[in-house]
C-alpha cells in the first residue's frame, strides 16, 4: 500500500513540547490515532444499521427464545 503526505495543523505550544521528544515518531502516532477513530467510526456506524434493521423488523409478539426452539425442532426432524 503507498503512502501519501498530509499536513495538520497543530497549536504552536505542542509542536514545542513534542520537538523535546525527537524519538517519537510522530507521523505513526497520528497514523495510529486516524486508525483508531476510522475503526470507533465504523463501529459506530454498524451499531447504528443494526439498531436501525432491529426497529424495522421486530414486532413486540416476537420472541427470541421461542424461535430458537422452532429452530432447534426444526433441525431434529
Amino acid at each position: 500500500m503507498g503512502k501519501v503526505n498530509v499536513t495538520l495543523s497543530i497549536p504552536e505550544e505542542l509542536r514545542c513540547k513534542m520537538k523535546k521528544f525527537k524519538h517519537v515518531n510522530w507521523s505513526e502516532v497520528a497514523w495510529k490515532a486516524f486508525e483508531e477513530k476510522i475503526r470507533r467510526e465504523e463501529m459506530k456506524k454498524a451499531a447504528e444499521e443494526m439498531d436501525k434493521l432491529r426497529a424495522e423488523n421486530i414486532t413486540p409478539e416476537w420472541s427470541g427464545v421461542e424461535e430458537i426452539c422452532k429452530w432447534r425442532d426444526a433441525s431434529k426432524s
